[in-house]
């Protein structure tokens, strides 16, 4: 065989192998993508690095964190080492045992919250980016769209410059409306407010179309006074 002959075959070789792979690869995203939207798509959880007994207090070489399925995820769980550590341990945690609010003794049970402030939890339209990306800690401005039941509905700033603790991908309908005028919610984010706050996120959740969070530049305070739009001023 002429040496551009076998040139020839190891170029056609090579072409194969890298068209095999490539097939091979489309195959497994395609299997991931089927597995993913039956237990959801894996998000960050603290679990204990080794053994830690009861009423020990964590300290972040006591953490790592590792990645479950959304549909595994325990609702109080936590998403970063700094949310457990400097707390004490309620119960006893096997290595590998998830750290959840739960688990930790007094104050900090629910979550590390102060006192006077609750943890609320809103289902939000167009969220699902920030399900992949927020960190716990991030400022964000809540937006509520009301419904056109009577007058013109309208868009305004219910929130400013609250903290969000945490937010994970939620059962939504799909792009469309779900039948009774509401958008769909892809996701469910906790927010760190005020009683007064929840109280009226709550009730601003249960007659809106829509709510949708705006994440805020890191160092952003600055409050706005009465933003909104109705239908009519578009």
């Amino acid at each position: 065989m002429s040496r551009g002959s076998r040139r020839r075959r190891a170029l056609i070789l090579l072409s194969l192998a890298l068209a095999s792979g490539g097939l091979a690869a489309s195959r497994v995203s395609e299997t991931l993508q089927r597995v993913e939207a039956r237990v959801g798509r894996p998000l960050p959880l603290v679990v204990a690095r080794h053994e830690l007994p009861a009423h020990s207090r964590l300290e972040p070489r006591d953490l790592a964190v590792r990645e479950v399925p959304g549909r595994f995820v325990p609702r109080d769980a936590l998403a970063a080492p700094a949310e457990a550590a400097g707390a004490r341990l309620a119960v006893p945690l096997p290595a590998g045992g998830y750290v959840t609010a739960g688990a930790l003794e007094g104050p900090r049970r629910r979550g590390g919250l102060p006192s006077g402030q609750r943890a609320v939890e809103v289902s939000v339209a167009g969220g699902e980016p920030l399900a992949d990306g927020a960190a716990p800690g991030t400022r964000v401005d809540v937006l509520v769209s009301t419904e056109p039941h009577s007058g013109e509905g309208r868009t305004f700033l219910a929130l400013q410059d609250v903290e969000l603790l945490s937010i994970r991908p939620g059962a939504g309908q799909g792009p469309a409306d779900d039948g009774d005028g509401k958008a769909s919610a892809d996701a469910v984010a906790t927010l760190k407010v005020t009683l007064r706050q929840a109280i009226y996120i709550t009730a601003a959740e249960n007659f809106a179309r829509e709510v949708r969070l705006l994440p805020r530049p890191p160092g952003d305070r600055h409050r706005s006074r009465g933003a909104g739009v109705s239908a009519g001023g578009l």
